[in-house]
């Protein structure tokens, strides 16, 4: 049955329901003898008769009959996937899979979840990871569509800018450092820096920020989630330089304090980033282009930058 087409189980149908050939030759707007063998290649496939003749003309064999049957659910088949195409083509249906380095959980997830409201036929997905985590997966190809601030340099991508990325230095607000005006990076080299793992965005931008400016800083602890972070620095465990999107909050109740460091804060961008080697259907490609339009809208807004 490898061989069967669709062509044969069409012109069986066509004969079952008109009783002869020359009928469904006729219903199909091919020739008698096309049919006739066309039902020949299709018998030989199969190994058994599929019609027998009675007064009435035509009439399907029980291996006939199953035939007729399985070209009914291929039609059928074949018709939900129309409207699904149709679908995908309208946005009316879909599935998209975003991935989010972990700095942009403090507004990416708005930005996802004012999409699906305004495509609720679409089915969204959310992943989020590290940077490693996110690039491997991107690489994989696992994801469509991915939000993060420096796009993988080995693969070829298209990215868009969603808007600024400030970072800071912060600290909790009775550290001895607070109140003190303008400070200079080497001020800050008596105190325990807390920061992400090696490799990350916000390590190598830190790290990168302390080269310039020629100090050597102390590294207190090296922990794996912006969120333990701030709670670290909340506690009085050192400093961190940090993404201002992801102390947003802290900063406007008090809970943290941004320090008057030269050079800071730290400006870099956000991106709508996506594979070039992957075609994406109609649902991602609407996601990437709302958040290279409407992406900004969702950045937090940080006090005092």
């Amino acid at each position: 049955m490898r061989h069967a087409t669709l062509k044969q189980l069409r012109l069986l149908a066509a004969a079952a329901r008109t009783g002869s050939f020359a009928a469904a030759a006729e219903a199909s707007g091919v020739t008698a003898p096309a049919v006739t063998m066309q039902m020949k290649a299709l018998e030989a496939e199969v190994g058994l008769p599929l019609f027998e003749r009675d007064a009435r003309g035509l009439r399907l064999t029980a291996a006939g009959q199953e035939l007729n049957a399985c070209a009914r659910r291929v039609d059928l088949a074949l018709s939900d996937c129309e409207s699904a195409v149709r679908a995908l083509k309208t946005l009316e249906g879909g599935r998209v899979v975003l991935g989010v380095v972990s700095t942009a959980k403090y507004f990416a997830p708005f930005a996802l979840a004012a999409f699906a409201r305004r495509h609720p036929g679409v089915e969204t997905e959310l992943v989020i990871g590290n940077r490693g985590e996110i690039v491997a997966r991107f690489e994989e190809g696992a994801l469509d569509v991915t939000v993060m601030g420096r796009p993988p340099e080995d693969v070829a991508v298209a990215s868009a800018l969603i808007g600024d990325h400030p970072h800071l230095i912060v600290a909790s607000p009775d550290h001895a450092l607070v109140g003190r005006g303008p400070l200079k990076p080497a001020d800050l080299k008596p105190y325990p820096m807390l920061t992400r793992e090696v490799g990350s965005g916000t390590r190598t931008l830190m790290e990168q920020f302390f080269r310039d400016a020629d100090v050597s800083p102390r590294i207190g602890m090296e922990i794996g989630s912006n969120e333990t972070i701030k709670q670290a620095v909340m506690a009085g465990l050192g400093l961190a330089v940090i993404s201002g999107h992801t102390v947003a909050t802290e900063l406007a109740d008090g809970r943290l304090t941004a320090l008057p460091v030269e050079g800071l804060p730290l400006w870099r961008k956000w991106f709508v980033v996506r594979p070039l080697a992957k075609r994406l259907m109609p649902a991602a490609e609407a996601l990437c282009d709302y958040l290279a339009t409407e992406g900004h809208r969702f950045l937090p807004k940080v006090a005092g930058v």
